[in-house]
Order: C-alpha cells, then structure tokens, then sequence
C-alpha cells in the first residue's frame, strides 16, 4: 500500500484501497502455495460444501488427492485389495480428488473442480470401467 504513488487521505480512502487490494488478492492474483496457482476464490468455490443431511446411518467417508496415471487411471484401496478407475487417457497428469462415501465414488478435477467421473465401486472387479451409464462429463473423442 505505501509503494502506491497517491496514498489516501480520508478514511473512507483507505477503505477504498483496502477492498480494491482484497478484490485483486482474492480473485486476480494467482497463488503459487494453491493447486495450479489458483487464486483463493477459485480454490474455495469449486471444493464441495457441507450440507446438513440425514446422520442416522454410520457411512464411511474419506476424500484422497492423486494424478491420473499415463493410462488415464487412479488406483483406490478398498477392503485391502486395489482397485483402477478408468477416466480416460485425456486427463493423464490431472490432479484429481476422490470423494468416497462407501462404495459411492466422485471424481474431481482439483484445478477446474469438473466431476469428471461418478461411480459405484465394484469390489468383485480390479478394474473399474468407463460405461455409459456413469457419468462423463469430459471430452469425448470422435
């Protein structure tokens, strides 16, 4: 703020000054300590909310970060076996987080915070294929 060439005069200035720097901070300026040097607005809006929701039932939740494979697939340990989900060699190299909720699994692009894949586990499977009834809502090939 003193590096300014006009410094402000009144309070109302400052405050003025203040919002504009808070504004540029959270939504203009990339941050290199956020995934692909978000900006913090970004990183916020795209991570998924709490909401209230029925407590009743003991469910298993976690959430893990990885980076598709060069074969377009993430790996999950579920019941102590491996498990592949395919998402497509499109997003080889994409961080993604996995939220799991037993055998519930979203997928999510941490940069961009596009699902890129919804999928109920199939622990009697090692891999767990694209079908067309999940959700894709990546590119798609000709």
């Amino acid at each position: 703020m003193r590096a300014q060439p006009a410094q402000p005069t009144t309070p109302a200035q400052l405050q003025q000054r203040l919002n504009q720097f808070r504004h540029e901070y959270n939504n203009n300026r990339p941050h290199r300590s956020l995934p692909h040097h978000t900006t913090p607005t970004t990183a916020y809006t795209t991570r998924p909310k709490a909401t209230p929701g029925d407590r009743s039932q003991d469910n298993h939740y976690r959430v893990r970060d990885d980076r598709v494979s060069k074969t377009g697939s993430v790996t999950l340990r579920y019941n102590s076996k491996l498990h592949h989900i395919g998402i497509g060699r499109t997003y080889a190299g994409t961080y993604v987080r996995l939220l799991i909720q037993d055998l519930n699994i979203t997928i999510i692009n941490t940069a961009t915070g596009e699902i890129l894949r919804e999928l109920t586990l199939d622990p009697t499977r090692d891999y767990q294929p694209k079908t067309p009834k999940q959700n894709n809502s990546g590119p798609t090939s000709p």
